[in-house]
């Protein structure tokens, strides 16, 4: 990855790490702080994860702002251009005053490395990421952030903890162009399997409030 797209990648993270953090400070600004400190763990974590099972994969992937670009049912029902939902967490935080959490704030694009692909199975062959292929990125990003927040648990940490698996909760809803949308595309079974880990995980979460 050269400079300028790891910048653009770490700005990308960094915006969305103060996003988040706003919306899970709303009600108590005590918190802003940690949660900032937790986010920037959580969002790049789950980057750098993803990066390297795709290099795995001989890919490569990039970060976005989750963004929409369909609004009807109609196939010609869309904007001209895909409308970034970043301001969507502050605006729901403030409209709820606090009790509600969109953290679904990123997507990521993958792209096969040809020149990769092409010293094992020839130029121009196999070189298409198989939905398969995306959805073990997606889910990777997904365990590592319920092993944090084991880690977080077990270090006293528990905010970290978390919000860890809430955001795990938000990746898995299978929305647009969020993971959890990647994951089902692929595999039913995967996706529920992880559903019913993160809900366990999310039982907890909520019993130990």
């Amino acid at each position: 990855m050269d400079l300028k797209k790891f910048s653009a990648q770490a700005l990308i993270i960094i915006i969305s790490t103060i996003v988040l953090a706003i919306t899970v400070s709303t009600n108590n600004l005590s918190l802003s702080t940690a949660a900032g400190i937790s986010f920037l763990i959580i969002l790049s974590s789950n980057f750098i994860t993803k990066y390297i099972v795709a290099y795995i994969l001989e890919s490569k992937i990039s970060i976005s702002f989750w963004s929409i670009y369909q609004f009807g049912l109609r196939k010609d029902s869309h904007f001209k251009r895909p409308v970034p939902m970043i301001w969507l967490p502050i605006i729901l935080a403030f409209i709820t005053r606090g009790m509600f959490w969109w953290l679904g704030v990123l997507s990521f694009d993958v792209e096969p490395r040809t020149e990769r692909v092409a010293k094992r199975h020839g130029l121009y062959r196999f070189t298409q990421m198989t939905e398969w292929h995306i959805a073990w990125i997606a889910a990777f990003g997904i365990i590592v952030n319920l092993t944090l927040a084991i880690i977080g648990y077990l270090l006293g940490f528990e905010l970290f903890a978390k919000l860890n698996i809430y955001f795990a909760v938000w990746s898995l809803i299978p929305l647009s162009d969020l993971d959890g949308n990647k994951i089902l595309m692929a595999s039913r079974i995967m996706w529920f399997v992880l559903a019913v880990i993160v809900a366990i995980f999310f039982g907890f979460a909520l019993i130990t409030v």
